[in-house]
């Protein structure tokens, strides 16, 4: 072969691995790619549906105002190219929020004109800003896109936000005002768990009556939720440092929430750590509550939902305030999409679920009283 020959076989043969490597050049191939993914993105819409619910109380259920036997609930899903999202709005009466008024508020939106449910900080900017208030049916949406998005990705939430979950406190077990007799059923149904929430807030004699009851069974740690019940800073103090002696750890919202000033007072002089949870709603209330109390109490209901829980846990962290993690009676959905932030949290009240009877879904466990993460992508929770 003389030295034309092999020229011209060497120029073709580097013409086709030229074209070879154009046709697999991984940029290119990216590009390509990247561009059919956003135009198959570009064609799928989101989809909000709902359906209402009332989650029967396994014992009727007192605070500080009033009883009830039920919760209602709206469950909500948002779909999106053969994905479903779960979510919920929990309605205990104070808060405000009705069924009707939940699914209301959820008819006013239309998740259609966001193309990728990756457009979580629009999205929800989107939802907050539809109507004031509302913040169960915000919650409701914000819980089933974290769940949705969590599934595509294929990862929970706990692990997409780089939390650990061996750091997860104990959940309490509450026990509402009730009888002697009741109190003490519902503390051996607690002996699982290894704090006990009671509720107090009514007069000295039931709630001397409802702690001495609880320990004439078990010296399980109380932590005391007074529901705004003490009107006077005085006997909130007097209250406090009986409390403390009968191994209570904390108390949760001693007085009414506007009175911010004798919470001040009352946290000062206090022997144990003093949590807003009336007066702590959404991630604006935050800075106002330094030095007023030594910790907060956030709920995904109360503050819209995991996106905005996510936010207070930053915020109050950097005004060295302490965390707890709440709830309302919800089932295992929101309580699951709750327990993602747990791992950041100091105390935990995640015990809504197991205070029905017709969960309709299963998700996080209490492991010998400790929150346990499992590994199920989204929010940790699947639908019955």
């Amino acid at each position: 072969m003389n030295n034309i020959t092999t020229r011209r076989n060497f120029i073709k043969s580097a013409g086709l691995l030229t074209a070879a490597a154009a046709i697999l050049n991984p940029f290119e191939i990216f590009a390509q790619s990247r561009s059919s993914l956003l135009k198959r993105s570009a064609e799928k819409k989101l989809t909000l549906s709902w359906i209402p619910f009332d989650a029967k109380l396994r014992h009727p259920f007192t605070i500080s105002g009033f009883t009830r036997t039920t919760t209602p609930i709206v469950l909500t899903e948002i779909t999106w190219d053969g994905f479903t999202g779960y979510g919920e709005a929990a309605m205990p009466p104070y808060l405000g929020e009705t069924q009707a008024s939940v699914m209301e508020f959820l008819k006013k939106l239309d998740l259609s004109k966001f193309s990728s449910p990756f457009q979580i900080q629009d999205i929800l900017n989107y939802v907050d800003s539809v109507a004031l208030n509302n913040t169960a049916a915000k919650a409701a949406v914000d819980i089933a896109l974290h769940d949705l998005v969590g599934k595509i990705m294929g990862q929970p939430w706990w692990k997409i936000w780089g939390f650990n979950p061996a750091t997860t406190p104990n959940t309490s077990f509450t026990i509402g005002l009730d009888t002697e007799e009741v109190v003490k059923i519902k503390t051996l149904e607690a002996s699982p768990y290894k704090v006990i929430k009671v509720k107090l807030g009514v007069n000295e004699k039931t709630d001397k009556m409802m702690v001495n009851t609880i320990r004439s069974v078990t010296d399980t740690i109380i932590c005391v939720d007074a529901n705004q019940g003490w009107k006077d800073k005085h006997y909130a103090l007097e209250m406090i440092h009986w409390l403390n002696e009968r191994n209570v750890n904390m108390i949760e919202q001693p007085m009414p929430k506007l009175l911010l000033d004798e919470t001040a007072w009352l946290s000062e002089k206090s022997p144990l750590p003093i949590i807003a949870d009336e007066a702590c709603q959404r991630l604006t209330d935050i800075p106002k509550l330094k030095g007023a109390y030594h910790g907060v109490n956030i709920k995904l209901m109360k503050c819209t939902g995991m996106r905005e829980a996510r936010e207070m846990v930053s915020l109050a962290k950097a005004l060295h305030l302490r965390i707890m993690i709440g709830c309302m009676t919800e089932t295992s959905c929101a309580i699951s999409a709750a327990a993602q932030i747990a791992p950041e949290t100091e105390w935990a009240d995640l015990d809504g679920n197991l205070l029905i009877s017709n969960d309709m879904f299963e998700g996080m466990k209490i492991v010998d009283g400790k929150i346990t993460l499992n590994e199920l992508a989204g929010i940790g929770a699947i639908k019955l």
